[in-house]
């Protein structure tokens, strides 16, 4: 392994492109600029494509949790009532969210390592009527699992007025992403994920029914209020000094997924997807998920004959290779692979050779290049051998 060589498997802070890292080391200028102001302006027609809506998509600087608190401070108060789908540890994170603000939880618990049903949404919404905002991730990092997020908004709305607020902080970008025709209400994401940035962004966008639930709420507190990043937005500004090297990186970022095509994005995240499945399943390592709620941007393994965190140890040591282990429940129980962001069907297959190599060196009996070459199956399946 070279000294300084390292490869970055984690489902974020994944890696950055050489241009976007080129951007990023851009000159500084003041944020209260022209030029700042005219970049501002820039960035709103690629980020709408992104969230797939028409609404406005503000900025803040900070981690993609500062715009997860910042939808439940503009939207509720102590004493109301939310349910909140927890389908893995980024559902938790919701509830602590809430309960720090003396928010009154209603808690839908599902499997972890399972999507959501609405149909129990609905119930538990029908149990509890005065909930006043539904909080769901749309994937769920911790599990490797992309919950309904598209049936969604219309569950809620059969049965309630509930706001519908959705995490995307692992997907965005990375996935189709429909704000506006799936009715989400306010939609949430970060900058070091599928938007293959460094972290320090994070993006938030709201429906005219959320905005004019925000306007009503007297307490926004005040860094985080959105009514306050709205007028600034208006300005091409932010209230407060923004971060303003990682928009020239996200001005970057933003030009490269337009380039690729947006459907050409989203197809080479379910390639990546399926190229790890097979692999681990050709090498008979349980997978954490079925099919239908795997994740294109994080794929959950379940080893049952060797330890996943010594594994990841002897990846580390060996090659420099980064990939996750388990959280809360799952620590210590399971490996996570990333592949959204700057990751192609190459890096995959790089990654998954390593893998092999890693397994053999912890004792694990496999048959040497099985899984790449079931990588290798899915990609001239899906890519075609001409």
């Amino acid at each position: 392994m070279l000294k300084d060589q390292t490869f970055l498997r984690i489902p974020g802070p994944t890696p950055i492109p050489p241009s976007v890292q080129q951007a990023l080391s851009r000159p500084m200028s003041g944020h209260r600029s022209n030029e700042t102001s005219e970049l501002f302006a820039s960035l709103q027609p690629g980020l709408h494509k992104v969230f797939g809506t028409t609404q406005d998509v503000l900025i803040l600087t900070g981690s993609g949790t500062s715009a997860l608190e910042a939808a439940v401070v503009n939207t509720v108060q102590a004493g109301d009532e939310v349910l909140v789908i927890v389908t893995g540890s980024f559902g938790e994170r919701f509830v602590g969210i809430c309960e720090a603000y003396d928010i009154t939880v209603h808690r839908l618990d599902v499997e972890w390592g399972t999507s959501f049903q609405v149909e129990d949404v609905q119930e538990s919404l029908k149990k509890h009527p005065a909930v006043k905002a539904v909080f769901a991730t749309f994937c769920e990092t911790s599990t490797g699992v992309i919950n309904p997020i598209t049936l969604l908004s219309k569950a809620v709305n059969e049965v309630s007025e509930a706001l519908t607020i959705v995490d995307g902080v692992s997907c965005v970008g990375g996935v189709q992403t429909r704000m506006d025709d799936w009715g989400i209400d306010i939609l949430v994401t970060g900058s070091q994920k599928a938007l293959m940035l460094p972290p320090g962004l994070a993006f938030i966008a709201a429906s005219v029914r959320a905005w004019k639930c925000i306007e009503m709420n007297s307490g926004r507190g005040f860094y985080l209020d959105l009514v306050k990043y709205k007028k600034g937005l208006k300005q091409n500004s932010t209230p407060f000094t923004p971060a303003v090297s990682l928009l020239f990186g996200l001005d970057e970022a933003l030009q490269l997924l337009e380039k690729e095509g947006f459907p050409e994005v989203f197809a080479r995240h379910t390639l990546m997807k399926k190229m790890t499945r097979a692999a681990f399943r050709s090498l008979n390592i349980p997978l954490l998920t079925n099919d239908e709620d795997a994740s294109e941007t994080v794929t959950a393994v379940q080893p049952n004959d060797f330890d996943a965190d010594a594994f990841r140890k002897v990846l580390k040591s060996e090659f420099g290779l980064s990939i996750a282990g388990g959280q809360g429940r799952l620590k210590g129980k399971i490996l996570r692979i990333g592949h959204m962001g700057y990751c192609s069907p190459a890096d995959m297959l790089q990654t998954l050779a390593m893998m092999e190599i890693g397994l053999l060196k912890i004792g694990k009996k496999i048959e040497l290049g099985k899984g790449v070459a079931a990588a290798q199956q899915v990609y001239l399946t899906m890519r075609g051998t001409k």
